[in-house]
């Protein structure tokens, strides 16, 4: 396994809808999972796209740790799952502002709108199919990572621009600062 370099925002890659994956168990594609479960657990992040590993198809690793999840029976914690080629389709038309950041774009982090609950429609990388809901904090790793194939960043989504900040002055003045979900 190895490390691989995550593109920042500006790079073309992450700008382009992303390729669809032909066939999910082929040998290069297994690689390129684990390089990317590694990746995403040594930058820290939850979860990762492919075109932000400079390869533009469609799939993602992502896990949803247990202070993240909820009581609702679909955000509760996961292990680290590959979706491949996924279909995310809203389910309901709630949706809630959620502090979001984004490996491609390190040290900031903003309010974005997601879905409350999703449908998903997606390829595991032994080739079988599944569907499944996810809500909340899972749901919105999902929308996040999912934008990625189609070329969103996070601050495209954005609709209230004064919530999106570094880090480190968001932490600074927490008070100013609404409590999302």
């Amino acid at each position: 396994m190895a490390i691989l370099k995550i593109a920042r925002m500006g790079h073309p890659v992450l700008l382009q809808r992303a390729a669809s994956v032909p066939d999910p168990t082929a040998p290069a594609v297994q690689r390129l999972i684990a390089d990317m479960t590694e990746t995403m657990l040594d930058a820290g992040g939850v979860g990762l796209a492919a075109p932000q590993v400079h390869e533009s198809i469609r799939l993602f690793v992502y896990f949803v740790p247990g202070g993240r999840a909820s009581d609702d029976p679909d955000d509760k914690p996961q292990p680290i799952t590959t979706l491949i080629n996924p279909v995310i389709t809203a389910d309901g038309p709630a949706q809630s502002l959620r502090w979001e950041g984004c490996l491609s774009i390190p040290g900031l982090r903003a309010a974005v709108p997601r879905y409350d609950r999703i449908i998903v429609d997606a390829t595991l990388p032994d080739g079988q199919s599944v569907t499944f809901r996810a809500s909340f904090f899972h749901a919105g790793v999902i929308q996040h990572e999912n934008d990625h194939l189609d070329g969103i960043l996070y601050p495209m989504r954005m609709t209230d621009h004064r919530l999106f900040g570094f880090n480190e002055e968001l932490a600074r003045y927490p008070a100013d600062l609404p409590v999302l979900s």
